[in-house]
C-alpha cells in the first residue's frame, strides 16, 4: 500500500475510530468542558471534542492541526456543534499567535504525535493569557516497567501506522521541562491493551 494513501485517506478514519472510543470519549466528556474563553485547540484532529464544549463557557476557538487531511472531518463536526471555530494548518512548535493572547489551550491526544514536544508546549505557554490553564488528556508512559518494556518494542512499528505516535512519552516530564506546573493530575489505565492506555487527564499553568 502506498504510504501517500494511507496518510490521506486510510489513517484520518482510523485515527477517528480509535480516539472516539468509548474510554476515550468518557475523558474528552471530563476535561473539554472546563474550556473558557479563548480556546486553542492543538492538535483538533477530526473535531472529536466538538460536542463536549460548554457553549456558555467559550468565546471562540482557533483548531490548530498540520495533518489537513483531518479537517474535513473536523469540518463536519464544528458545523454539526454549532461553535465559532477556526480551523488553520500549522505546527504547533510555531504557533501564528501573539503571546498572552488565548485563556485556554486544550491538548487531548496530541502530545503523542508533535514532533518537538517540548518547543510545542512552550508556545502554549508562551500564547496562555495571565491566569490561564492548559487542559490536557493523553496517553503516555506507563509507571510498570513490564509494561514499558512493551512500549519500547511496540515504538519502532507503531508510529510507522499510527502517524508517527510515540507509546511512551513522560508527560508530567514534559510539561515541567516546557516550564508548565501541573496542580491537578489524574493517571490510570483505561480499559484496553496497556502498553496503549496509560492516560493522564489534568490541568497546568505556567510555572
Amino acid at each position: 500500500m502506498n504510504a501517500n494513501w494511507y496518510d490521506r485517506h486510510l489513517l484520518p478514519h482510523l485515527l477517528d475510530f480509535a480516539c472516539g472510543m468509548k474510554p476515550i470519549r468518557r475523558q474528552r466528556e471530563i476535561i473539554v468542558p472546563q474550556a473558557r474563553g479563548r480556546v486553542l485547540e492543538v492538535g483538533i484532529g477530526t473535531g472529536l471534542n466538538m460536542p463536549f464544549y460548554d457553549k456558555s463557557r467559550v468565546r471562540y476557538i482557533l483548531g490548530v492541526d498540520p495533518a489537513l487531511q483531518m479537517h474535513r472531518l473536523a469540518a463536519k463536526r464544528i458545523a454539526r456543534a454549532g461553535l465559532d471555530v477556526e480551523l488553520i494548518g500549522v505546527m504547533a512548535e510555531t504557533l501564528p499567535l501573539e503571546a498572552g493572547s488565548v485563556d485556554t489551550v486544550l491538548s487531548t491526544y496530541t502530545l503523542c504525535t508533535i514532533p518537538d514536544p517540548v518547543k510545542a508546549l512552550r508556545e502554549m505557554r508562551r500564547v496562555l493569557a495571565p491566569g490561564g490553564r492548559l487542559l490536557f488528556c493523553e496517553h503516555g508512559r506507563a509507571p510498570d516497567e513490564s509494561v514499558r518494556r512493551w512500549q519500547d518494542r511496540l515504538q519502532p512499528h507503531w508510529q510507522k501506522i499510527a502517524g508517527g505516535c510515540h507509546l511512551g512519552r513522560d508527560i508530567p516530564a514534559l510539561l515541567e521541562t516546557a516550564g508548565f506546573r501541573c496542580d491537578a493530575l489524574q493517571t490510570r489505565y483505561l480499559p484496553g491493551p496497556r502498553p496503549f492506555t496509560y492516560n493522564y487527564l489534568g490541568e497546568a499553568i505556567p510555572a
